[in-house]
């Protein structure tokens, strides 16, 4: 499936013009398959008054077979995330990778107990445990393996690069991406950012990506889905002006990546493919129509048998999901019981405590515990500010969203997948979204509220 270098793909192109490239066959590739993939991830469709995307409906419906099940096949996944480090010996590779599988590890003991209901009081309360279990293990252990079907339809046969083309007078200037990465943000922000990492992970390891533009759309495009924006606008009071808590939310989050893509640690970041010869996109600036039609015939042509390229998303998006779940279990039930039970956060609030009350939030504290917090999970923000005023929540409403990196999921998330990250420069990308998401959003809530 990966494309040609560009001497190699003229020939190609040329060759295949006796080959018929452009035959009828590569077009219902292309055509067929781009719009299912199209389908089930970008078109909501109201079902029994859910209005989602036809992935979400799916989940749900096979969800809706057996709880019972459901909850069986997410602690076989949990003990099986738990286990993989052990069984290919990368728990001792770094000190962070031995921290994460001692974590995997409590994650599975503490999934075991919740599922048996064995565990102890303060785990078996109803916000605790069999919330992390049931309402965040389970649909995500049953959405990235089922996405990744349909997920091998969306960039496996051309709509990738064809999309691509048409993105780069907008992706290169702004966000320093090639314009196929158009296709990571929208799938994150429309589906999830599992799906979103899926798409990046694979497209990095096939040298479509480099080492820099891989971090630049896992860390910065990579943010949870418009779906559970809504929990969060829910939980927050927040639906009666949900337009304008999407649009502004979107816009702050992309423009605090076009900030961040430009200092460090991510401007110092190499240029390197995973591949030992990248396949960089190339630059188009006329004839922009032809290219993307040839581009996309070429993939089509080139693509693998659609169980092969299926069987190989499948196989990537359950060990994703094997590396994410016990690590959701673990780290945060510990974010829940730091937040509950200790003062840690409101320490580590201090940090931003200057910034919050130099911008006027109207509870300066807690709002600067709140941005502390999101570190650990984007929603654990929201249930601190429940009774704050309607600035407040509508300021962190829309930081837990543009921070993006949180440990509970999105974290083990990016360290699950090939693409290179130290857990330092994850923290330092963490803190400088924080810092640039309060300074924009704070005088935007403040001129449309």
């Amino acid at each position: 499936m990966n494309s040609l270098p560009e001497s190699l793909e003229n020939h190609q192109v040329s060759f295949n013009g006796q080959q018929k490239i452009y035959s009828f066959p590569n077009f219902i590739k292309f055509f067929f398959f781009s719009t299912i993939g199209i389908f089930m991830f970008f078109i909501p469709i109201n079902i029994n008054d859910k209005n989602s995307i036809p992935l979400d409906h799916l989940v749900t419906w096979i969800r809706s077979f057996s709880n019972t099940a459901n909850a069986y096949y997410a602690m076989i996944l949990v003990v099986l995330g738990a286990a993989y480090p052990f069984y290919k010996k990368t728990w001792r590779k770094s000190k962070v990778e031995m921290v994460l599988s001692a974590f995997k590890v409590l994650g599975a003991i503490a999934a075991f107990l919740v599922l048996f209901e064995i565990g102890p009081a303060w785990l078996m309360a109803e916000d605790m445990g069999p919330y992390w279990y049931y309402k965040l293990l389970i649909p995500i252990g049953v959405l990235v393996p089922i996405g990744a079907i349909f997920l091998a339809m969306l960039v496996g046969y051309g709509l990738l690069e064809f999309i691509g083309i048409f993105m780069q007078p907008i992706m290169r200037p702004i966000w320093r991406t090639p314009g196929r990465s158009a296709i990571d943000a929208v799938a994150s922000f429309v589906g999830s950012y599992s799906i979103g990492l899926l798409i990046t992970n694979r497209i990095y390891k096939e040298g479509k990506y480099t080492k820099k533009e891989a971090v630049i759309i896992a860390t910065g495009f990579s943010t949870v889905s418009a779906t559970f924006m809504i929990v969060v606008a829910n939980t927050l009071d927040l639906m009666h002006i949900w337009n304008l808590y999407f649009w502004l939310t979107f816009l702050v989050t992309f423009v605090v990546t076009a900030i961040t893509v430009r200092i460090w640690p991510i401007n110092k970041m190499s240029d390197e493919y995973y591949t030992e010869e990248g396949y960089p996109e190339e630059i188009i600036k006329e004839n922009r129509v032809k290219y993307a039609w040839e581009q996309a015939m070429l993939t089509a042509h080139n693509a693998p048998k659609l169980k092969t390229n299926i069987y190989e998303n499948v196989k990537d998006g359950l060990v994703m999901a094997m590396g994410i779940l016990p690590s959701i279990m673990s780290i945060g039930l510990f974010g829940l019981i730091l937040a509950n039970y200790t003062p840690v956060f409101d320490f580590l609030g201090y940090i931003f405590y200057p910034l919050t009350w130099i911008l006027q939030i109207p509870e300066p504290l807690l709002a600067a515990k709140a941005a502390a917090i999101n570190l650990i999970d984007m929603f654990l923000p929201s249930l601190v500010v429940l009774e704050a005023s309607l600035e407040t929540r509508f300021i962190i409403g829309s930081l837990s969203i543009s921070t993006i990196l949180f440990f509970s999921a999105l974290i083990p998330c990016i360290l699950s997948t090939e693409i290179p990250i130290k857990m330092t420069h994850i923290l330092a990308i963490w803190f400088w979204r924080t810092i640039l998401t309060l300074i924009i959003v704070t005088p935007l809530v403040f001129l449309f509220l």
